[in-house]
């Protein structure tokens, strides 16, 4: 009995010690033992990947301690499937277990030298019934006229705006793995009098996508955090996967965004920025029209592009693709590489350049046996696009090239699609599908290079961006085009 009572007490004294708790900017990798309570102040998703070590998981949160030190925490195969369901976004932890590298800067923006690895042996423990004052998620927001100057920077950046418009959720071919990701696109403005497009991928596209889609009538604010600024054809905002949203958040900054939109901003007209930014200006961001051209201009300047590729917007009609070209290639649908002709046997085979010819091959990184029934080979391929088509308007016409996306858009079908009805015998659906894609009005964001065939230098017209005609902004663009030349 009184042994009992000495093992009780021991263990109530035991368990009433309090944690030492470790601040994040003490932690190093040569440390024993320790314990942190942080914040989840960001949570990634899941992502699965096959690479030739085999198929794995992995997802990654970032932590905040009262401090306000930050520090990544990633988490592969096992670990991943023990803790994602267990980390929440917001939620408070303790946190021990785990262990410390460098962090890899190419992949990690976290203001910390190195990033947390846990594994299934780690403990983490939610913090319950105690008083918390670890600060909670923050924005440095900047204002979509300002955007110029984080083009072609490593750095993230966050943006609120007020929802203008949401588009429906499309599909679009991963070329790192050639999987379908959604996308859903969004436009926000903001009291610069500019308006953006963000693009929602994977679950961001497909859940809070869809909640805006609803909503957007109402002119939701939204505050989106870790947005990747790129230059592709033109300054985009794309959403990874730490990105986080925001619906009409509780804030200074929101609760000013949305009385300055009841007020006037409803009734603005809005300046589009984007796809029509032009690299290599750090400035503010210019109008969607300021450097717009006719083609009869890029073709009457054969010297264009010629140290550097410059990028135009243009608005013009595809008016003339010959129906006889190859207009797709087959690839991989695993490895997303170029398929090419096995004659060498038989039969007539498909096969991934990285693997040997014999028809009977092991894929490298599928690593299966492919049959040798061309019906079976037919699930491992996919086919895109690579078209060369004449486009005309009103001042001239010029050959450009489209790949993928782009030239998916114009055609109004998918590559894949183009070749079934291209296989048929009568092949009346296919020819009736490129004339339907015949002069219908696009606006294009153009870059126009020199390129060596032959050594001779020619001037190619690539298309980076396909939109649909704004008319309204068109026929204000022309309004004040037909000013300036009376004036």
């Amino acid at each position: 009995m009184l042994l009992f009572l000495y093992y009780s007490m021991s263990t109530s004294t035991h368990t009433s010690v309090p944690r030492q708790i470790y601040p994040l900017a003490r932690l190093n990798p040569y440390q024993g033992n320790w314990t942190i309570k942080v914040r989840v102040t960001s949570k990634g998703h899941m992502r699965h990947y096959n690479n030739t070590r085999g198929e794995g998981c992995v997802f990654s949160v970032e932590l905040t301690d009262d401090d306000g030190t930050q520090i990544q925490a990633i988490m592969f195969n096992a670990a991943a499937r023990k803790f994602f369901e267990l980390f929440d976004m917001g939620k408070v932890y303790y946190i021990s277990g785990g262990y410390l590298k460098r962090a890899n800067k190419q992949y990690n923006r976290v203001d910390n030298d190195y990033e947390m690895t846990l594994n299934e042996n780690s403990q983490v423990e939610e913090a319950v019934n105690e008083p918390i004052i670890i600060p909670t998620l923050t924005f440095s927001f900047v204002p979509i006229d300002q955007l110029g100057p984080y083009v072609q920077q490593k750095e993230l950046i966050d943006v609120i705006g007020v929802v203008q418009h949401v588009s429906s959720t499309m599909s679009i071919r991963r070329k790192a793995d050639n999987e379908s990701v959604p996308k859903r696109d969004i436009t926000i403005a903001d009291d610069t009098m500019k308006s953006m497009i963000v693009s929602l991928w994977g679950p961001l596209a497909t859940g809070i996508g869809s909640k805006l889609l609803d909503m957007f009538d109402a002119s939701p604010i939204v505050a989106i955090k870790s947005l990747r600024v790129s230059d592709f054809g033109g300054l985009t905002l794309s959403t990874i996967t730490k990105t986080i949203i925001e619906i009409n958040p509780n804030s200074h900054e929101s609760q000013k965004l949305k009385t300055w939109y009841a007020s006037e901003g409803s009734v603005a007209t809005f300046e589009s920025v984007g796809s029509t930014f032009r690299p290599g200006h750090t400035n503010d961001a210019p109008s969607m029209y300021s450097d717009r051209v006719g083609l009869e201009y890029i073709t009457n300047n054969p010297s264009l592009g010629e140290s550097t590729p410059v990028y135009y917007t243009t608005r013009a009609c595809m008016s003339f693709i010959k129906d006889d070209q190859a207009m797709y290639y087959r690839t991989c649908k695993t490895c997303n590489k170029k398929l090419t002709v096995n004659v060498g046997s038989a039969y007539s085979f498909l096969i991934c350049r990285k693997t040997q010819t014999d028809p009977n091959f092991r894929c490298v990184k599928l690593r299966r046996l492919l049959l040798v029934a061309m019906t079976s080979i037919f699930n491992w391929f996919t086919s895109r696009y690579v078209v060369s088509a004449k486009f005309s308007d009103a001042s001239g016409e010029a050959w450009m090239s489209l790949f993928a996306d782009e030239a998916e858009t114009i055609i109004g079908c998918s590559a894949a699609d183009l070749d079934i009805m291209k296989s048929k015998p009568d092949g009346s659906a296919y020819q009736t599908q490129l004339k339907k894609a015949k002069w219908v009005p696009h606006v294009f964001r153009v870059m126009v290079a020199l390129r060596a065939y032959n050594n001779d230098r020619r001037q190619r017209i690539t298309v980076k961006i396909v939109s649909l005609v704004d008319y309204a902004g068109e026929s204000k663009y022309l309004l004040n085009e037909i000013s300036s030349t009376q004036s």
